[in-house]
């Protein structure tokens, strides 16, 4: 069982909000202040929601398809390096920006594509099950909840007041993804080796 400190590390490479900024701005573009906050507010919402019922559903489906835990751990790992790499390509890419006036978002946003697959991954989904699967007692379990909603709220701090920095995070959020899609790529790798070897052991 990784440490308190390397779970958070993962999961806020995976659930944080840096990959999410970008998305919501896309997403939100035309809505008023209000409508971008509950936008927000509702979409943290269903990503805990949809968190919690893989943490608890995930241990329980492990047990009844059979699949071990490297096994999982394994696809998570071959998705967030799939992503990643995809991710660290794109950042080559030139995309116009549209200046075209946009109409408002509606509220069913914040599930689709804000909640999921924007802030909830299947890499991310995947990381929790791994980690509520190894977590030896309910103790071990609430740690890793709780590091998980402190991870959606700063998701939902950084949505909130998206409006004000977003000027200054457009400069730095491209160095900040090439950086951290970097890490993600070798963590992806890292997960596919932990997992081939657990595998190998058995």
């Amino acid at each position: 069982m990784p440490s308190a400190s390397q779970i958070f590390f993962i999961l806020f490479l995976m659930l944080g909000p840096f990959k999410i900024l970008g998305p919501f701005s896309m997403i939100t573009r035309g809505a008023s202040p209000a409508l971008a906050r509950n936008i927000a507010i509702r979409a943290i919402l269903l990503a805990s929601i949809i968190l919690l019922l893989a943490a608890i559903m995930g241990d329980q489906m492990l047990e009844n398809f059979g699949i071990p835990v490297p096994v999982l751990a394994l696809a998570g790992g071959v998705i967030l390096f799939m992503v990643a790499l995809l991710n660290v390509l794109q950042q080559f890419e030139t995309h116009p920006v549209s200046t075209e006036p946009v109409a408002p978002p509606a509220m069913k946003v914040a599930m689709n594509p804000l909640a999921f697959p924007t802030i909830v991954t299947p890499y991310g989904v995947a990381a929790v099950i791994v980690f509520m699967t190894l977590a030896p007692d309910m103790n071990s379990k609430m740690v890793v909840g709780a590091i998980i909603l402190i991870i959606m709220v700063i998701n939902l701090v950084f949505m909130l007041v998206n409006r004000y920095i977003f000027k200054v995070m457009a400069v730095i959020l491209p160095i900040l993804g090439a950086i951290l899609g970097i890490v993600q790529v070798a963590l992806g790798l890292k997960i596919i080796y932990n997992s081939i070897d657990a595998l190998l052991k058995m």
